[in-house]
Formats: C-alpha cells, sequence, structure tokens
C-alpha cells in the first residue's frame, strides 16, 4: 500500500490529505483490470465511482450526433469519474481502455465513510476535486475557441 499512498499523494486531487486518510480510504478500495477496447464506464452509466489509473493508457470519448468524439487520455497517475461523484448525476463521457489498464476505484460510499471518519480530509479531497473539475473545465473552454 505505500506505493499507493504515494501515488495518491503526487496527484493534485489528493494534494495535502494526509497518509493515514488515504489509508482509510485505501483500505476501502477495490482494483480492477481493464483490458484494451473494455470500458471502465460508458456515457450515461449511472456512477458510484472514480478511479485512479495505476497502469496503462485510457481514452475518454464522448458521442455527440452519431459520432465519437476523443476528449483527452488519460496515463497512470490520472484519475476520472469523479465529476459523477460531486454531482450525482450519470456519466458524462465514456472510459475506455487504450492498453490494459489497473486502477484504484474509489466509491462514494468510502468518500462518505472518510466523512463520517474524518471531516477536515474528506473536505479537502472535495475541494481539491473542485479544483479539477473547474481545471479540465477551463481546458476544455480553451480547445473550444482554437
Amino acid at each position: 500500500m505505500p506505493h499507493r499512498i504515494a501515488l495518491l499523494q503526487s496527484m493534485a486531487v489528493f494534494g495535502g490529505v494526509r497518509e493515514d486518510a488515504l489509508g482509510f480510504l485505501l483500505g476501502r478500495a477495490s482494483t480492477v483490470t481493464v483490458e484494451p477496447n473494455d470500458f471502465f464506464f460508458r456515457e450515461d452509466d449511472d456512477a458510484q465511482c472514480m478511479y485512479v489509473l495505476e497502469t496503462g493508457r485510457a481514452a475518454v470519448v464522448k458521442r455527440w450526433k452519431g459520432h465519437q468524439y476523443l476528449l483527452s487520455h488519460m496515463a497512470a497517475g490520472d484519475c476520472f469519474g469523479e465529476m459523477s461523484i460531486m454531482d450525482l448525476r450519470h456519466r458524462s463521457a465514456s472510459v475506455v481502455a487504450v492498453e490494459r489498464c489497473r486502477a484504484i476505484e474509489l466509491s462514494s460510499a468510502s468518500l462518505y465513510a472518510l466523512y463520517e471518519h474524518d471531516l477536515e480530509q474528506f473536505t479537502l479531497i472535495q475541494m481539491n476535486l473542485g479544483r479539477e473539475v473547474s481545471r479540465r473545465l477551463r481546458e476544455a473552454d480553451e480547445r473550444l475557441f482554437q
């Protein structure tokens, strides 16, 4: 688990979060393996978790008017699925493995358990998630107007 804690600590989403809080989350996390061309999830699926990619590469894609568009690529150390955790809505895009991926699956239930266990650390993660979603929105805005 120390390498997983180090991975999370290197990410902006978990920036400033204490090691014990990360260990608490990881103790409730699952590990998933997704083969190339298989989906972590599809657009409009119900959402109960977010993912932290440990190995492999994945693509974020969105369908619009019968076409599929590539929004971004994800690599080890990237997270995805966090938006649905925050707004409790369906997935806004699909994530497909480009190569074999292993990811940490953090459920909304595990985040809620952290809320009950350590409100300060939960709040820090929520603030970091908000910043990450805002950063991605700014990037999307820039791409739209280039």
